[in-house]
């Protein structure tokens, strides 16, 4: 038997109903995944680490990343949706930026957590 299962049939009741108690409800659980499906994008990720360092405008950000304006802006209106990233008009220029400092944070535990380094895992037969 794999080492992932249990091997009895015990409920923990107790354990089960604290748990539950603690959990977000399914509505904020449901808003959370949507949000983290945002950072599964290679470019969204590109445009965030972009705007960490600077405000910057769509063909700034298009320059950046070697990608049409079209494009750039596609990935921005997603991530003003997610409230990631807010804008400010200057005359004819669209600047944008992080929403706020909890990007910075989801983005840099993120990157630390794949950073850090493993421990080897090995099963015993």
């Amino acid at each position: 038997m794999s080492d992932e299962f249990c091997s009895c049939d015990i409920v923990h009741e107790n354990v089960i109903e604290m748990v539950r108690a603690k959990m977000p409800q399914e509505e904020k659980l449901y808003d959370l995944a949507e949000l983290f499906k945002v950072f599964g994008d290679t470019t969204r990720v590109k445009i965030i680490s972009a705007l960490f360092e600077a405000e910057m405008c769509v063909c700034d950000i298009a320059e950046l990343l070697h990608m049409t304006q079209s494009a750039i802006s596609h990935q921005l209106r997603v991530l003003r949706q997610a409230r990631l990233v807010k804008h400010r008009k200057e005359g004819k220029v669209v600047f944008y930026s992080l929403d706020d400092e909890h990007i910075k944070t989801i983005f840099n535990q993120g990157l630390e957590h794949i950073l850090e380094p493993r421990g080897f895992e090995y099963a015993i037969s």
